[in-house]
C-alpha cells in the first residue's frame, strides 16, 4: 500500500469513528485564542508541539516552514501573519524555533548537488541561487534565527505595534520552550 492509498485508509476509518469534539459548531476558522504561531515544518514537532503549549483545536494559527525563515517583507509567510491579523482576530504572534534544527546544516551547495543529482536543470536552480544563497547560507543557529525573524515580523509596517511579537525556543525530545524574545517588553506592553 503506497502513501496515498495508507491516508485514504485512516481517513475513512477516522470518519467513520469521528469523535463528537471534532464535530463541535464551536470550532471555526478564528482561532479562539487569538494566536498565531510560526514554526519550524520539523516532524518531531507535530502532535508534540501544540500539547506542549497547552493549545487544543481551534485556539491557534498555526503557520510552518523549513527553520522558520522569513526571507522578505511580503513573502508567503508575511502575507499568512497579515490576514490571519487583520482577518481572523489574531492579536499575538509566536515565533517557535526549535533545538536540532536541520536547517543550521544545510548548505544552498549542498542543496544544489541534491537536485542537479535528481535531475533538476542547472538553468532552473541559477535562477533561484542567489535566493537559496541568502535563504540557507546565512541560517546556523535556530536561537539567532527567531531573535531576527521576531524583529522582521515586528518592525514590518504592516503589522501593528500593538501585537506582540514572542520567540520561543522548542525541545524536540523534552518538550521544554524556552523564552528567547518577550515580545510584551519588546513592544512595550502590559
Amino acid at each position: 500500500m503506497n502513501s496515498l492509498e495508507q491516508i485514504l485508509a485512516a481517513n475513512r476509518q477516522f470518519v467513520e469513528h469521528l469523535p463528537s469534539s471534532y464535530e463541535s459548531e464551536e470550532n471555526d476558522k478564528m482561532p479562539n485564542r487569538h494566536l498565531a504561531i510560526f514554526t519550524c515544518m520539523d516532524t518531531r514537532l507535530v502532535e508534540f508541539l501544540e500539547p506542549a503549549l497547552g493549545l487544543g483545536r481551534g485556539e491557534a494559527k498555526m503557520i510552518k516552514n523549513a527553520g522558520n525563515t522569513i526571507t522578505g517583507p511580503f513573502e508567503a509567510i508575511m502575507r499568512s501573519l497579515i490576514l490571519s491579523v487583520f482577518e481572523l482576530g489574531v492579536n499575538e504572534i509566536i515565533v517557535i524555533g526549535h533545538h536540532d534544527c536541520g536547517m543550521a546544516n544545510t548548505t544552498s551547495q549542498g542543496l544544489t548537488a541534491k537536485m542537479l543529482a535528481r535531475g533538476i536543470s542547472p538553468d532552473a536552480i541559477k535562477m533561484v541561487e542567489h535566493s537559496m544563497e541568502k535563504w540557507l547560507d546565512t541560517f546556523h543557529h535556530p536561537e539567532d534565527n527567531v531573535k531576527e525573524v521576531v524583529e522582521k515580523i515586528r518592525t514590518n509596517p504592516l503589522i501593528p505595534k500593538d501585537v506582540p511579537v514572542h520567540g520561543l525556543m522548542f525541545h524536540p525530545r523534552t518538550g521544554k520552550i524556552e523564552v528567547i524574545v518577550d515580545g510584551y517588553s519588546a513592544a512595550n506592553i502590559k
